[in-house]
């Protein structure tokens, strides 16, 4: 088994919560993982990047070769668009459909969604309705990890167990709300597909 996984978004959207959840799992799952961070800028607005990879057998490089990608994961919609090049013709994009505009010549939504849904494997789904729904628009990267869930090649159980120990620090009652989360992104992703 071998992922090659784009984690995409803008400073303070959670994507590198994310990778952490799926690095922690990943090594729970007895897989040999890497991982390389691009901070846009190092600040709350900028592009954040991250290329997680996660194998049976040792990984050579923590860069991931353009065509190569098997799934983009992406809390805004542009920036999921920006890393299209690395994803193979087999691979999936799995993105929040909501834009964070954070620069003036922002694309228009409506050219964002004729793109995405140029696509032939996506799944595309409203993370912060879906957070605010459940309790909390701060776990909406939560949402969006349940919805790669069917895409990732790791036990759902060890997803769980990640996030238990990640944020057990601040309270049962976190935990239970980002398990909350979790369960729903995959239900809908599993509705989708």
């Amino acid at each position: 088994m071998k992922k090659d996984i784009i984690l995409s978004g803008v400073g303070g959207q959670g994507i590198l919560s994310i990778a952490t959840v799926i690095g922690k799992a990943a090594l729970k799952d007895g897989l040999y993982m890497k991982q390389a961070e691009v901070h846009g800028m190092s600040q709350r607005g900028g592009d954040v990047q991250s290329n997680l990879r996660i194998s049976t057998t040792p990984i050579a490089s923590d860069l991931i070769p353009t065509g190569k990608c098997d799934l983009i994961i992406s809390l805004e919609p542009m920036e999921g668009l920006r890393y299209l090049p690395y994803l193979n013709p087999e691979g999936w994009l799995v993105t929040n459909e909501t834009p964070f505009i954070n620069i003036p010549n922002y694309p228009e939504e409506t050219l964002l969604k004729e793109e995405l849904n140029k696509l032939p494997h996506k799944v595309i789904l409203n993370v912060d309705k879906i957070a605010k729904e459940i309790g909390s628009t701060r776990i909406a990267n939560i949402v969006l990890l349940g919805a790669t869930i069917p895409f990732l090649g790791i036990e759902y159980e060890k997803i769980q167990s990640s996030i238990t120990e990640i944020f057990e620090r601040k309270g049962e009652e976190i935990v239970q709300l980002n398990l909350k989360a979790l369960d729903a992104g995959k239900k809908i992703a599993e509705d989708l597909i």
